[in-house]
């Protein structure tokens, strides 16, 4: 095996790895043959059946707004293959994080004749605009609950040091190598893009998708687009809250709070945020008050389910590609 293998074999080994390993450490004392008792008799699943609009919609929300910022550059994909290529996206990212990005624009090449360069560039101007509202979010939550943790410490007499003395020496351990693992995962991407950038004709392409947003007509159907997003992903988290009874009656604003977290901690490069999403919202959960069992249970359940729907709607999505003709360009 030569040297470019072993480097493509790491990379989809690792993420894989580092999630299972988060997940043994988390589950290695928990008791499987539990879970046909909640899953069967205590777990409402109506609430959880009830959520899976909202999934399916954050995913064509995202496809719609990613139509509209195509048009600037002069690319107008179909809209059923613009969604079916983020169908795959989320996908292929089970298999290969991060690979998503890159899947979605190939889709479109293939079966619309998409400009590669530009789509990548138009990716890149959706996740800044996303990020800039995962930061907003993530202000207005920390500040909104700001007094309702300090009234909490100080009711209880909890200090920070106690706090992090419940963390064990695994657990720090484990922080630790989210947090590199996220800093590799924000490097390999970049240097993913600067390898299109070394391509002749590339870069231009890039620049044009990136300011692509100057160009979009409707502004406010984009605003709506992006808020559409991150709310039928929050609500397609939320309702799944009614799903159990150590969880149930926390509200929305534990939801938001475990919401954000989770949502920072899918930046590791796992599959789905496999491991991280587990630990970072089973450790809040526990803040609020949540048994152990009660929140491992919540974070299995709920991270498998919605994994199998991004699992089905990726399926949905090729067999529907291999049902469609590609489109040939007038001018090709």
């Amino acid at each position: 095996m030569n040297k470019k293998h072993l480097i493509t074999t790491f990379k989809v080994t690792t993420p894989f790895i580092l999630g299972g390993a988060i997940l043994y450490w988390m589950f290695r004392e928990f008791d499987f043959k539990s879970m046909e008792r909640v899953l069967c008799e205590e777990m409402n699943w109506w609430w959880m059946i009830l959520s899976f609009p909202f999934g399916i919609l954050a995913q064509a929300f995202r496809g719609w707004r990613w139509k509209q910022t195509l048009e600037p550059v002069g690319e107008k994909p179909r809209t059923s293959t613009t969604l079916y290529s983020i169908f795959m996206s989320y996908a292929a990212s089970l298999v290969v994080p991060r690979i998503g990005e890159f899947t979605r624009c190939g889709i479109l090449k293939r079966w619309e004749g998409t400009s590669f360069p530009k789509a990548i560039g138009t990716v890149v101007t959706e996740r800044a605009v996303d990020s800039l509202l995962i930061l907003l979010l993530t202000a207005i939550t920390l500040l909104s609950q700001l007094p309702v943790f300090l009234t909490f410490f100080s009711r209880t007499g909890t200090r920070f040091d106690e706090i992090f003395g419940m963390f064990s020496t695994t657990g720090y351990i484990v922080t630790a190598i989210c947090g590199m693992a996220t800093i590799i995962a924000l490097y390999s991407v970049r240097k993913k893009l600067s390898f299109y950038d070394k391509v002749k004709g590339t870069l231009h392409g890039i620049i044009e998708g990136v300011m692509s947003l100057r160009g979009v007509r409707n502004i406010p159907l984009f605003i709506f687009y992006s808020v559409a997003i991150w709310a039928s992903y929050f609500l397609h988290y939320y309702l799944t809250f009614f799903c159990f009874s150590g969880t149930e009656h926390l509200g929305i604003t534990c939801a938001m709070v475990t919401f954000i977290v989770g949502s920072i901690a899918v930046l590791v490069p796992t599959p789905n945020g496999a491991g991280p999403w587990h630990f970072a919202v089973k450790t809040m959960l526990i803040l609020y008050g949540v048994a152990d069992n009660e929140a491992l249970y919540f974070v299995l359940i709920v991270h498998t389910v919605q994994t199998l729907l991004v699992i089905a709607l990726g399926i949905y999505a090729w067999a529907a590609l291999n049902f469609t003709k590609p489109k040939v360009k007038s001018e090709e």
